[in-house]
């Protein structure tokens, strides 16, 4: 029985294959969509998962309140390692301090000061024997007592290739960090971390090492101070409940932080599995994904196969007139409903499979370009357990959801009546079902389309956004912060200074806009610490300068290579209670507890970070002991040729480091890495989503030309028009997009406006919008319309008075 219905339905198929060819079509490319979503979303859901513990393990992460309301950061304070092991003995702790952004000098016997060198982004990390174990670091060589060495280091089996050829060669060899005097040696190799891991091990050693050796800028003993390189992970036993724990550390920071009663900072847990997906708090790995991103892709996923699934349905139905004879004879030889319904459901799993396969092979095709489109940055592993199941169940799925109402109706017909072809629309379901269809098509559509254009706008107000600053031509170079290095700089920027291309140079912590966060208590005028925190920025006197930073009132500090004076924001002076700017110059500042120092000029705000956050207080003072980078404005003419030519200066003044190069613009853009993927996975699936509503669209009109074909060759005879008849058609569908439009207007304006408010600087959303959108709908309706119109309109209108 099973193979007479698969045969009949494949010359079914085949005699039909214009559209079936337009069911496989539309269905492929929606199921293609939808297992690449699926792929990204088992990517990032399966962040850490590797663990054995992965439900046990939490991080203590740090709550801050102040008037400006609830700050979170994933680090805790130094010495709170100490007090949490005491307050809780029963349950095992590590510590994890991360010294990112360093250089790596391989030392050699023969010629130990001039070995190969590496720029490691992720940097060092310092750990106690404890953290291999919780997070199962396997190793090839050694064990986890290397980190109760202080001169030993454990390398990841990449990282130890990179640096010796082949990772056997590298146990004994010895490694140097920023050049200090103090060598590391190889003593294990452990197997690459996961890519879906938040904890991108390369390097580890000893906690005991970091402190020994590599804590001298840190705060090792301050109870105030905090950063997110130092982190606390606590292991539990299965199904602990964690709010005893919580109430506890609600009161850690009062119990032991005896300088400051007052604090309002509070610790608590955060469970691992939702490390990976909180946005609040600092990650160790490259990004963070939020819920908010994934229920985006399932819900554009969900719209795509539900479109899809509308197209079948709606050439099925049109088809079923045509098929009426066949129905009927089926019928008198003795068919029952339940046959005729189980033929019409084959037919649908023939298309459906066929659909997958193909989907499957489109997605294949598409997976090296997944990168650019979401923030899944791994390998994606089209063939797993777990996407062969979600294969098989969207293609159950979508044969129910395509077959169900094709069957149902082609079950309903009388034999006498479709075998005489007397099946009209009444018999095949209401016309209005289709069109609520085809409405509910273009409805996801134009939501794609309104998400599309509002994205790139936002976007393009990003790129074009006042900063505050200028960013252009500005070629940033990586300091290290030592003494040997400062006591260089003076002579390397005159040799800067003297060539054509150099506009001007600076040496600074950070550039005016950068991932970095350093703020502080302060107290201002009268004395008296204020209830919020002021964000510093340390550069010398050519800060402004370079940076194209503009003076509102007094004056920029002069050279120094400590603090003497300093210059802060138009945010800080409104947020300190002054009217004006000149009203803050001559005040006195207090950092924390150092000497109070005079404010002597006040700058026009400027974006310090990306435009999600608002503008903070600033102050900005030198201090060369913090100077990291170097800012150097370039005339602009041949940025890449100055690039090289700098670099040959660069090694004659810093031979022992890596020249590492950036200029500020780009890093700038990647502040918006995700919403740049955002809005091209709009634009990828609004073109997805346009194709499928218009192959949606050609069934339907398919379906009223065969509906209609003896009314339109009555109304050649009487006179019509072809423009006429082409109207008749388009006025129905052009008022059918507008309904649409109506329903997915507000739909879209919601999701786009939920998604403009994580930035405190964004575009408003201006009739425009829904004006480009509904005009390329209609657009793009007429001329799919057009086509089908025009061809019946052309029609003999004999033959089309003769059809039955």
């Amino acid at each position: 029985m099973l193979q007479t219905y698969l045969k009949t339905a494949f010359r079914s198929l085949v005699k039909n294959r214009k559209h079936s060819l337009l069911n496989i079509l539309g269905l492929s490319v929606a199921l293609g969509a939808c297992i690449i979503v699926f792929l990204v979303i088992q990517y990032e859901t399966s962040y850490d998962k590797h663990l054995k513990n992965y439900k046990n393990i939490y991080q203590v992460v740090t709550k801050d309140v102040d008037a400006e309301g609830e700050h979170y950061t994933s680090g805790v304070p130094f010495p709170s390692v100490k007090y949490l092991r005491q307050d809780f003995p029963q349950y095992t702790f590590t510590e994890l301090m991360q010294n990112s952004e360093i250089q790596v000098t391989i030392k050699t016997d023969t010629a130990p000061a001039t070995g190969k060198k590496f720029y490691e982004k992720t940097g060092m990390f310092y750990g106690e024997p404890e953290l291999l174990q919780m997070f199962e670091v396997k190793f090839l060589v050694g064990n986890k007592d290397v980190l109760k060495d202080v001169s030993s280091v454990a390398l990841s089996r990449s990282t130890a290739e990179k640096y010796f050829g082949n990772w056997n060669n590298a146990i004994g060899k010895r490694i140097n960090l920023n050049n200090s005097d103090h060598d590391l040696q190889v003593a294990a190799i452990f197997e690459d971390v996961p890519q879906n891991s938040d904890f991108p091990f390369k390097m580890i050693a000893s906690y005991v090492e970091f402190i020994a050796h590599d804590s001298s800028n840190w705060p090792i003993n301050d109870w105030g101070s905090n950063t997110s390189n130092h982190q606390v992970y606590m292991l539990l036993p299965n199904q602990q409940n964690t709010i005893a724990i919580n109430d506890q550390l609600n009161l850690f920071e009062k119990k032991y932080n005896t300088d400051n009663k007052q604090s309002t900072r509070t610790h608590f847990l955060q469970p691992l599995r939702k490390i990976h997906f909180d946005d609040r708090l600092e990650n160790n790995g490259d990004h963070v994904t939020t819920k908010t991103s994934l229920y985006t892709l399932i819900f554009v996923g969900l719209l795509v196969i539900l479109m899809a699934c509308i197209n079948f349905v709606n050439l099925s139905t049109a088809l079923a007139i045509t098929r009426s004879k066949e129905v009927g004879i089926r019928k008198v030889m003795g068919s029952s409903k339940t046959q005729l319904r189980t033929q019409v459901f084959i037919e649908a799993a023939l298309v459906v499979s066929t659909a997958v396969i193909i989907g499957a092979w489109l997605s294949w095709f598409a997976l090296p370009y997944v990168k650019r489109i979401t923030s899944a940055q791994g390998e994606l592993n089209l063939f797993n357990a777990g996407s062969i199941i979600f294969m098989l169940s969207i293609a159950i799925v979508a044969t129910i959801l395509s077959g169900i109402y094709p069957a149902f109706i082609m079950g309903k017909f009388k034999p006498v009546e479709a075998i005489k072809n007397k099946i009209n629309t009444s018999k095949v379901g209401s016309i209005s079902l289709r069109r609520a269809l085809v409405v509910l098509q273009f409805s996801f559509s134009q939501i794609f389309i309104i998400a599309t254009i509002i994205a790139v706008s936002q976007m393009n107000f990003i790129r074009t956004a006042d900063l505050g600053f200028n960013k252009e031509s500005v070629l940033m170079l990586q300091l290290n912060a030592d003494s040997a290095t400062h006591s260089r700089l003076k002579a390397f920027k005159n040799e800067l200074m003297a060539r054509n291309d150099v506009k001007q140079v600076s040496f600074a912590f950070d550039a005016p806009s950068s991932e970095n966060t350093w703020a502080s208590n302060f107290a201002f005028d009268k004395m008296e610490d204020r209830g919020f925190e002021v964000n510093l920025k340390f550069g010398d006197e050519n800060y402004a300068t370079t940076y194209g930073l503009e003076l509102m009132a007094g004056r920029f500090y002069g050279a120094s290579d400590t603090c003497r004076e300093y210059v802060v924001n138009e945010t800080f002076v409104k947020k300190t209670g002054f009217k004006g700017p000149q009203d803050a110059i001559g005040k006195l500042f207090r950092l924390g507890g150092r000497r109070p120092m005079p404010v002597v000029g006040v700058v026009k705000d400027f974006k310090q970070q990306s435009l999600r956050e608002a503008v903070a207080p600033i102050a900005i003072s030198p201090k060369i002991k913090y100077y990291q980078s170097a800012g150097i404005k370039l005339s602009g003419k041949n940025l890449l040729a100055s690039n090289k030519e700098i670099q040959v200066i660069w090694d004659k003044y810093f031979p022992e480091y890596v020249y590492n190069s950036s200029f500020l613009n780009e890093s700038i853009n990647r502040y918006y890495k995700q919403e740049q993927r955002l809005s091209l996975l709009y634009k990828v699936y609004a073109a997805l989503a346009i194709f499928i509503s218009c192959l949606g669209l050609y069934g339907l009109v398919s379906f009223l030309v065969v509906q209609k074909t003896k009314e339109v060759g009555i109304r050649k005879v009487l006179g019509a028009s072809v423009q006429s008849l082409v109207y008749l058609f388009s006025k129905e569908f052009t008022i059918l997009i507008f309904i649409a439009f109506i329903l997915a207007a507000p739909a879209a304006w919601y999701l786009m406006h939920t998604w403009l408010n994580d930035f405190a600087y964004r575009i408003e959303i201006g009739a425009w919008v829904f004006i480009i959108a509904i005009l390329t709908s209609a657009s793009i309706a007429w001329i799919t319309v057009g086509y089908k119109a025009l061809r019946a309109a052309l029609a003999n209108p004999i033959k089309s008075i003769r059809t039955e």
